[in-house]
C-alpha cells in the first residue's frame, strides 16, 4: 500500500532527478554511506567492483547516485560514470593520512573533466568516530580544497556508520542543484 501511495504522490508532484557520483579511495566508506542514507541502516559490504546504483529522495528531491568502486585499477573508469553529473561526493577516510595525497591527485583529474563542469563537490570526511582521524580543516588543506575556483565545494565532517553528517552534507547538495533552500 505505502508503494502505491508512493508512487501516485510521485505521478502527481513528480520529484526533480539530480545524478551524483560517489567516489573515494578502496575502503574509504563510500558503500556504506550510500546505504546508510538509502536505507537508513548500515549493510554489511565487499568491496565494489564497478559500481552500485540507488536512488535516494530527499525532500521530494530524486538522487541517482553512483557509487563507484576505489581500486587502483577501477580509478581509470570512473570518467566514464561522469555524464549528467550534478555533484560528486568524495568520501575520505579521515584516518587514512599515509593515502590522502593520493586522494589529492585523484581529485585533481577528475575536476579537470569536461563532464563535471558544472557539478558540485561535497568532500565527506568519514570516519570522524575514529580517535586518529584528520579534521575536515587538516583535510582541506591535504586536498588543497580552496585553491577549487571552478566548482562549489564543501567538506562535511561524517561517520557513515552512525550517520552523523551525512544528511547535512545532501542537504547542502540538494540546495545548490536545485537552486533554492531545503528545509
Amino acid at each position: 500500500m505505502g508503494a502505491f501511495i508512493s508512487k501516485f504522490w510521485f505521478m502527481m508532484f513528480p520529484a526533480n532527478e539530480y545524478k551524483i557520483v560517489v567516489v573515494g579511495l578502496d575502503n574509504a566508506g563510500k558503500t556504506t554511506t550510500l546505504y546508510k542514507l538509502h536505507l537508513g541502516e548500515v549493510v554489511s559490504t565487499h568491496p565494489t567492483v564497478g559500481s552500485n546504483v540507488e536512488e535516494l529522495v530527499y525532500k521530494n528531491i530524486r538522487f541517482e547516485v553512483w557509487d563507484l568502486g576505489g581500486q587502483d585499477r577501477l580509478r581509470t573508469s570512473w570518467a566514464t560514470y561522469y555524464r549528467g553529473t550534478h555533484a560528486v561526493i568524495v568520501v575520505i577516510d579521515s584516518s587514512d593520512r599515509a593515502r590522502i595525497s593520493i586522494m589529492k591527485e585523484e581529485l585533481s583529474r577528475l575536476l579537470q573533466h569536461a563532464e563535471l563542469e558544472h557539478a558540485v563537490v561535497l568532500v565527506f570526511a568519514n570516519k570522524q568516530d575514529l580517535k586518529d582521524a584528520m579534521s575536515p580543516a587538516e583535510i582541506t588543506d591535504a586536498l588543497s580544497l580552496h585553491s577549487i575556483k571552478d566548482h562549489d565545494w564543501h567538506i562535511q565532517a561524517c561517520c557513515a556508520i552512525n550517520g552523523d553528517g551525512l544528511y547535512d552534507g545532501l542537504g547542502w547538495i540538494a540546495q545548490r542543484v536545485t537552486g533554492k533552500a531545503t528545509t
